[in-house]
């Protein structure tokens, strides 16, 4: 029996009796009815904690933090329409719904896309679907020093609101006081420090070895070389079995404390079966007119000391080859939103630095035409030059065609969407798949004709450094 079951609310963490899957293409006439109290002090690790055995989201980016547990409903789609669809669906999850509290509160999609419309789940990605979103049962949002927790449940077309209201703030109160209970235990443990996990005794296996991946490189330079792309980002994929079950609130405990400035994501749409990480790489964040987004490509990694991390700075700013890759990420994002805006705000170009590497970063700024909402500027942005390539088609044919291992939700857009399907989008690298003990890394590199096999590599072994740190992987 779960904690929740054990103070009488399974009833709403098993969607009432119905499937945890609860489609709303399968249910279009379901109605959500939503409810918010603040919640002062409670921190998003315990109550994340609790959700464990369900299915779980995370989201925290230094400025808003979203966790939720529990299925009320389920978004899916696929092939080339998966963002129209997603949008269409979430209009009409949204439509007449009933949301009690604070408008801060409102109930929140969380979920992403897979980096190709042509994905199909393999045994890595068996539970991830080209576009998957979750609508969690029981949601906490923090801003600030401001929190609220949330409830959501989707009623059958023959359930009476008013008669289920009294229920649902009951239960949410209820769930409240426990979590409120059990506070000071395992929860603050948690968000307090880094933890330790039981270190791998097997190394890492990279599908892809040298050899193949300069030889893939070789032909992406030649191709360049000819005038057929200009850019063209590649990846690869450790592989590691570890000795227990990854304990996945401990490592975004550890990603958290390590890497402060990036959005610290977790889609976990199945128990033990969790996409997470750390990116330091906004895709789009949309509110009303106002659009936010950014250019990241080029890096170098920190020095050993102020001086040498100065200069490394300087040496990657000066860099032609890096700032030719740069420059045709911020060139694409200019050319793809300039026809959707009134303003537009491209600054000059400076480093973004993390504890392990810097980047070349220019911040985007504007104002769009219209309310469009995030999904048609998610779809409008993905992939930029910075994970996909330049020319767009030619750089994915190439992928498609010399990649020998599926990214699955890799280097793809993964966010939330609010009920006025505003939102904020994040691009999924530094991160991991996980099955019960087994991991799956990822890391990728900007290639551009003069780029040197060697250097590519050790830049994707830097890459792949945050997760095997918070994993203790050697």
């Amino acid at each position: 029996m779960s904690q929740l079951e054990e103070i009488g609310l399974g009833q709403w963490a098993s969607g009432r009796g119905e499937p945890n899957n609860l489609s709303i293409s399968q249910s279009p006439n379901h109605r959500l009815v939503s409810l918010s109290q603040p919640c002062p002090g409670l921190t998003a690790a315990a109550f994340l904690q609790h959700g464990s055995g369900q299915a779980r989201v995370y989201w925290a980016d230094g400025r808003l933090t979203l966790a939720g547990f529990g299925t009320a409903a389920e978004l899916f789609a696929w092939g080339e329409l998966r963002f129209q669809q997603i949008e269409t669906q979430a209009r009409q999850l949204f439509a007449h719904s009933i949301i009690e509290g604070d408008d801060a509160a409102a109930p929140h999609l969380f979920g992403g896309f897979a980096f190709r419309d042509d994905f199909t789940p393999d045994n890595t990605w068996s539970v991830f679907h080209p576009a998957h979103f979750i609508l969690p049962h029981f949601q906490l949002r923090q801003n600030g020093t401001q929190s609220w927790l949330t409830l959501n449940a989707l009623l059958p077309p023959d359930e009476d609101p008013a008669l289920v209201l009294p229920d649902l703030r009951e239960a949410l109160a209820l769930l409240l006081k426990h979590l409120r209970k059990t506070e000071g235990s395992e929860g603050k443990l948690l968000a307090a420090s880094p933890r330790h996990l039981t270190p791998s005794p097997l190394p890492i296996h990279y599908p892809l070895p040298y050899p193949q991946w300069a030889e893939m490189i070789g032909q992406a330079t030649r191709q360049m070389r000819q005038g057929e792309m200009a850019k063209v980002v590649l990846a690869r994929v450790g592989e590691i079995r570890l000795a227990e079950t990854v304990a996945i609130d401990m490592a975004l405990a550890n990603l958290t404390t390590r890497y402060p400035n990036c959005t610290t994501f977790l889609f976990e749409p199945r128990p033990h079966h969790a996409f997470f990480g750390a990116t330091p790489e906004l895709l789009v964040q949309v509110q009303g007119t106002q659009v936010e987004t950014m250019a990241l490509a080029g890096s170098i990694r920190r020095g050993r000391d102020s001086q040498e991390d100065a200069a490394l700075g300087q040496t990657l700013l000066a860099d032609p080859k890096s700032r030719h890759e740069h420059n045709l990420v911020v060139q694409s994002i200019h050319r793809r939103l300039a026809p959707l805006s009134q303003t537009l705000t491209i600054p000059q170009t400076g480093l973004l630095q993390l504890s392990y590497i810097q980047h070349l970063h220019t911040p985007i700024t504007g104002t769009l035409c219209q309310k469009r909402g995030i999904l048609p500027l998610v779809e409008t942005l993905h992939p930029t030059p910075a994970l996909g390539g330049s020319p767009r088609p030619q750089a994915m044919a190439f992928i498609r065609a010399a990649e020998p291992v599926t990214r699955g939700w890799y280097a793809a857009p993964i966010g939330w969407i609010d009920p006025q399907l505003d939102g904020a989008f994040a691009v999924a690298i530094r991160s991991a798949v996980t099955q019960r003990e087994r991991v799956w890394l990822y890391a990728g590199a900007g290639i551009v004709a003069d780029s040197q096999p060697q250097a590519e590599w050790d830049e994707t072994e830097l890459k792949f450094s945050p997760i095997r740190q918070v994993l203790e992987i050697k």
